[in-house]
């Protein structure tokens, strides 16, 4: 046996070892309870295709009610995406919508048009393992449409 494949062999099983050991640093997937009267849903007229494109390519990472799929339980993926989920909840969290203020959250329906718009969202790293979470060029419409008649909404509302 050469010495570059006893090398080789050694490299791989220290990789294995590694491996099976970080599968025992498990950061914590959480879906917080949540008080359903502060959801976009209750705070917000949203519509049923909104609704819909929320359900499919927002609300796994950007609410309580993520649906942790296999991969999140393997490391060292699943840093990656408890990670993920913790910060996208951190910046838009639509289980609490109504914690944030009217300004806020105008702000915030103003962003939601601009990443898609942009297609920074939803992230080009969730879309190929979620069948379903691209946006069409409707989708697209449609969260701009109610995002901007929402703006308006709120705008009108007695301070």
């Amino acid at each position: 046996m050469s010495k570059a494949w006893r090398v080789l062999k050694w490299l791989f099983l220290i990789v294995v070892i590694l491996l099976v050991a970080a599968q025992f640093v498990r950061p914590a997937k959480t879906n917080p309870a949540a008080d359903p009267s502060l959801s976009i849903e209750s705070q917000a007229q949203v519509t049923p295709a909104v609704a819909s494109i929320f359900d499919r390519s927002c609300n796994d990472c950007h609410s309580n009610n993520t649906r942790w799929p296999w991969y999140s339980n393997v490391a060292p993926v699943s840093w990656f995406v408890i990670d993920h989920v913790n910060e996208a909840r951190g910046d838009m969290n639509l289980s609490e919508w109504g914690k944030l203020d009217r300004n806020r959250q105008r702000h915030r329906l103003e962003d939601m048009c601009e990443m898609v718009q942009s297609g920074e969202m939803p992230l080009s790293s969730y879309t190929p393992l979620h069948p379903g979470s691209k946006l069409s060029q409707a989708d697209v419409k449609a969260l701009c449409d109610w995002s901007s008649s929402e703006r308006q909404r709120l705008s009108s509302l007695p301070q």
